[in-house]
């Protein structure tokens, strides 16, 4: 062991960035202990990416199945969400990956698993329930958690969060969603889909405000398409029981009655318990650990991944981080996260992908900008597929032409924004991506159009 110490390497958290970092630094030989208190897997696994996503994709087919005289099929019987066979389905896919994580444990020779809660009792020591480890260097990875808002009367109603919508076993009558962001939007669209007579508020004046404003207008338009409310300009300012249900009221928005709500106002970390600030670890205003562009906290031999050290809060940047940090640990590589691109999506229908700057940002960053946009109702696989909502749009430096940002909002359009994500990686143009050759008809060759506008007269 270094210096004395039990472990080489202690890591505090199981999530999508503590795991992975905890079995390749233990692969490489460094003698680690993994503590978790909760489920291998964190947030993504158990209560975010993949149950959302499975259940996402039976709403999809509850929509797809409405829809079906549009494609000429004839389905005589009403559309209902069997919600105990929804939340099996969910549950037996999710157990199926959480099985293989706690495996992969257990097979790894160089890790501890230590199962509890741990805190800190020094910068190189973890009390976890009645035993004490020590280790050279600890990572944090204790993830975040669904945010509580500054609502009156909010403490005494009852509100679903991100982790209860996941096992509600009945479709509520009514819901209001407070919130218009990724997790807002996800969920607003699954139970609306499911049956649910859905409000989203939503305090700034517009859906997804990270978006380009033109993706936020197409999911807008969609939503109200589908007959789900919403309200922009409209914090919720109280919450109240009544006879007849949950009172919301909303500035700008008058008040509404709905038998459920749900909160999807962001995150906040798993900082407190922690005693970080008996071993000088500095947090920000809002509980998150602070680092610098190498994991590094304000403490010595203390790192800190994932969730828990603020934005970006997804689980592929998370584990970059880990892939990053490993690197540091066990290669003594020089490792930094400036300049890092980071894509995310939205699982709406239709989806969102995005990577680099929207168009206002390269104008407010002083580029001079070139656009190319590519409608989907002007394509023909969207037609086929009857998917026309959306388009593509580039971002280009106008000066060297090399692509600054892409958005693409529209059928797949989460999987499709991946050639673009490649493209800002290598420093291609726009020239590049429009003289490359694309199969048709496929949804990715909008962006072969796309990229052959941008130097098109407007």
């Amino acid at each position: 062991m270094s210096n004395g110490y039990d472990y080489d390497l202690l890591v505090l958290g199981g999530g999508m960035a503590g795991l992975p970092v905890a079995m390749k630094c233990a692969y490489s030989g460094m003698e680690t202990a993994l503590v978790e208190e909760d489920l291998l897997g964190g947030t993504c696994l158990n209560r975010g990416c993949i149950p959302t996503k499975t259940m996402l994709r039976s709403a999809e087919v509850a929509n797809l199945a409405r829809r079906s005289e549009e494609f000429g099929i004839d389905i005589d019987s009403a559309i209902e969400a069997d919600m105990e066979a929804v939340l099996d389905r969910k549950d037996d896919i999710v157990e199926s990956i959480r099985e293989g994580a706690y495996e992969n444990v257990e097979e790894n020779e160089n890790i501890d698993f230590i199962e509890g809660h741990g805190v800190f009792t020094s910068q190189h020591e973890v009390q976890v329930d009645d035993q004490t480890l020590s280790a050279d260097r600890v990572i944090i990875n204790t993830g975040a958690r669904p945010a509580k808002p500054p609502i009156d009367g909010l403490d005494a109603v009852d509100v679903h969060d991100s982790t209860d919508l996941l096992e509600l076993d009945a479709v509520p009558d009514s819901l209001a969603v407070i919130g218009g962001g990724y997790v807002g939007c996800e969920y607003a669209q699954m139970y609306s889909r499911f049956g649910a007579d859905v409000t989203v508020f939503q305090r700034g004046d517009r859906l997804l405000p990270d978006e380009d404003p033109e993706v936020s207008e197409v999911i807008e338009s969609a939503f109200e398409d589908e007959g789900i409310t919403v309200q922009t300009d409209a914090p919720v300012t109280a919450l109240s029981e009544t006879d007849s249900g949950i009172r919301v009221d909303a500035d700008g928005a008058g008040a509404v009655t709905v038998s459920d709500v749900a909160l999807a106002t962001g995150r906040t970390p798993n900082t407190d318990g922690l005693r970080l600030e008996d071993v000088d670890v500095s947090l920000d205003e809002r509980g998150f650990v602070e680092t610098d562009d190498s994991f590094e906290t304000t403490a010595d031999g203390i790192y800190a991944i994932g969730d828990v050290s603020g934005p970006p809060m997804f689980t592929h940047s998370a584990r970059d981080d880990a892939d990053l940090l490993y690197r540091h640990l066990a290669k003594d590589e020089t490792i930094s996260t400036e300049n890092r691109t980071v894509p995310w999506a939205v699982f709406t229908d239709p989806q969102v992908g995005h990577v680099g700057l929207t168009e206002q940002e390269a104008r407010d960053e002083g580029y001079e900008v070139g656009i190319g946009r590519q409608d989907f109702a002007d394509q023909g696989k969207p037609k086929a597929l009857g998917e026309t909502e959306g388009f593509v749009k580039l971002v280009t430096d106008a000066d060297t032409d090399e692509l600054l940002g892409a958005h693409v909002v529209g059928e797949q359009g989460a999987e499709i924004v991946h050639e673009l994500i490649l493209a800002i990686e290598l420093g291609a143009t726009a020239d590049q991506i429009a003289d490359t050759m694309h199969i048709h008809p496929t949804l990715p060759e909008s962006i072969n159009s796309a990229a052959g506008g941008v130097h098109q007269p407007s």
